[in-house]
């Protein structure tokens, strides 16, 4: 398997929920109306929790400012994922994906990466 990961900063003009209004209701479907064309096996959204124990842990161990959310995305192998970067589909549907980032997005500020996992404990 093959991770995108996306740490998610919001724009300046935007409050956190308005942002993870925005990111759930519209950006989320949108995904998902062009998963095929990008060869997704899975989208997963990470909504941040307000909560003081977040504060207390990035405290005590003197961590940056958490990210407003974690966008993941899976794809099956490098094989299925690397051919859908060339396609006319795969251009128009990140092109629209852009769009839209620019819209609630402070990319400046997000960090994106590709990644593969390595399960050391699995429930």
């Amino acid at each position: 398997m093959i991770k995108l990961t996306e740490c998610l900063r919001r724009a300046p003009h935007l409050s956190r929920e308005e942002f993870l209004d925005y990111w759930y209701n519209h950006h989320g479907p949108l995904v998902k109306s062009v998963a095929k064309d990008l060869k997704m096996g899975r989208y997963v959204q990470t909504h941040i929790i307000d909560h003081p124990v977040n504060d207390f842990i990035r405290n005590r161990r003197g961590t940056a400012e958490p990210f407003d959310g974690v966008a993941e995305v899976w794809y099956e192998s490098r094989e299925a994922m690397e051919p859908s970067f060339s396609t006319p589909e795969m251009k128009a549907a990140n092109a629209k994906l852009r769009e839209d980032e620019e819209r609630f997005l402070d990319l400046s500020q997000c960090v994106i990466f590709f990644s593969e996992e390595k399960v050391m404990i699995e429930a």
